[in-house]
């Protein structure tokens, strides 16, 4: 099998209102995290691999990437969304619950592109990264969740997180620049 056919990176809910309890505090840390995603994106192009972006739908009920942004954008949203702004080449799929996987045509679109190995960003670390990493551990990805490309609300929360995606889902979480394409 193609080596470049076989990871894809996804990017859970980058695109973002922010307009939530905490949600200043989770752009703060979303903004940290998104020049690594952007930097493993540029990488993950360069080798032909899959880009999949996975959103939440903000009552559009529409997959299109340009009016969710258009939707989302603010001043705590503009600089995170201006850099990770999908290219069209892009996937993008919108969710209507925490996990990537529930409600979407994801597992579909990954067995099409022969996708075998995931690296998931995106925020929240704790809630629909977490939810999406169980989702796909149990349909047999192998998984990567680069530690320095996903971000919570709380830290602790954050790291939690992390520690049970590499001890439950078996998880890389190893930094961006570690992770094997």
């Amino acid at each position: 099998m193609d080596k470049k056919e076989t990871c894809a990176l996804l990017i859970i809910d980058m695109i973002n209102n922010f307009k939530f309890k905490h949600g200043e505090v989770l752009a703060d840390e979303a903004k940290q995290v998104s020049e690594n995603i952007f930097s493993l994106k540029k990488r993950m192009q360069a080798k032909k691999c899959p880009i999949i972006y996975i959103n939440d739908h903000y009552k559009l009920w529409q997959a299109d990437f340009q009016k969710i942004s258009e939707k989302c954008t603010n001043e705590l949203s503009r600089p995170i969304i201006k850099q990770l702004y999908p290219d069209d080449t892009d996937y993008f799929l919108i969710k209507p619950m925490h996990s990537a996987f529930y409600g979407t045509a994801l597992n579909m679109l990954l067995d099409n592109l022969k996708v075998k190995h995931l690296i998931l960003t995106g925020i929240a670390g704790n809630i629909c990264v977490l939810f999406s990493a169980n989702d796909a551990y149990m349909r047999g990805y192998k998984l990567s969740v680069p530690s320095d490309c996903i971000a919570s609300n709380d830290k602790q929360d954050n790291e939690y997180a992390l520690r049970m995606m590499k001890n439950v889902l078996q998880a890389d979480i190893g930094d961006s620049r570690q992770i094997k394409i």
